[in-house]
């Protein structure tokens, strides 16, 4: 993928994010996401590209715009695989919480694992654990092979978890074990990033969350040289039979970072709504919106961020 394209998607993460920004602490969570849906639905179709959506805001009769299936760019160029979510944490901020982005994850045709629309459990880690974590494995027992492996005692490990009913007998086992949990409202792609990153203070995620934000957050991953399993987890029969269309027979396989997102012509971008482990939010002042991204490459390994100055209409 042309290192220029790449950093044509990030004008299209920095309009989803200053539109969504308008709407921080109003309450609509809804028109938050409509703000950043239409915002980056425009800025795509200025790119010279020819893009279909695998991972979007649903199917398309329940999303008019960056539904699954969708064609975006202008049609020439290069084919890609896009995976989007305008606003990852559309309750962050319609509340006026942190941690909210929007974030594209583009691949080949074909490189990007076409999600459901379930729950997965998820695991992650940062490069010096690389290959330590197992799905097949207890939350205790995952701590203290990367507590081993980081040169840690276990109670100085931070896992962070999304603070949902369904995690509290995880929760439980996990400070049971010594371990210090990080809970957080909304945003499983920057907290599955998070151990990648030294200054961000965690060392794992674990919990349960949903199956798009597990391929979006397999790319940056891949590219940042960490690790992360992901297992579907259908909820009744009619998701099982939702697997069984799309030729899934094995539902408790362990998928890895290769599995969600083959190959290095991936990339990975990002700009912040509100702010969170991953990045800043945007900053208005003097009829200037300030936006924080992030652009990362996989096959060049490169990982740049950028701050831009928007003049607001």
């Amino acid at each position: 993928m042309d290192r220029n394209l790449a950093l044509e998607f990030v004008r299209v993460t920095e309009a989803g994010a200053v539109a969504a920004a308008e709407w921080m602490g109003r309450g609509d969570k809804n028109a938050a996401d409509q703000a950043a849906v239409d915002a980056m639905r425009e800025r795509f179709n200025t790119i010279d590209f020819a893009g279909e959506i695998v991972i979007g805001e649903g199917e398309k009769d329940m999303a008019p715009q960056l539904y699954v299936g969708e064609k975006v760019g202008q049609g020439s160029g290069p084919m890609l695989d896009i995976a989007i979510d305008p606003l990852e944490c559309t309750d962050s901020v319609a509340n006026g919480v942190p941690n909210a982005i929007s974030v594209i994850a583009t691949g080949a045709t074909g490189s990007l694992f076409r999600a459901p629309d379930m729950y997965m459990d998820k695991i992650s880690c940062g490069p010096a654990a690389k290959g330590t974590i197992d799905l097949r494995k207890t939350a205790t027992e995952n701590v203290r092979a990367v507590a081993e492996r980081l040169g840690k005692q276990v109670s100085e490990m931070v896992v962070v978890m999304l603070d949902r009913p369904r995690h509290e007998e995880l929760k439980k086992e996990l400070r049971a074990s010594g371990a210090r949990v990080r809970l957080i409202s909304d945003g499983d792609v920057a907290g599955a990033i998070a151990p990648c990153l030294p200054e961000s203070g965690i060392d794992l995620l674990i919990n349960t969350g949903a199956s798009a934000e597990a391929v979006l957050a397999a790319v940056a991953i891949k590219c940042l040289g960490g690790d992360f399993q992901a297992r579907l987890a259908p909820k009744d029969d009619k998701q099982k039979e939702v697997l069984r269309q799309m030729g899934i027979v094995d539902a408790s396989k362990i998928l890895t970072l290769e599995d969600l997102a083959k190959g290095d012509d991936l990339t990975f971008t990002a700009t912040g709504v509100i702010d969170g482990p991953l990045l800043r939010g945007v900053r208005y002042a003097d009829g200037y919106g300030t936006t924080y991204s992030v652009v990362m490459r996989v096959k060049s390994g490169t990982v740049r961020f950028l701050e831009t100055r928007h003049r607001l209409k």
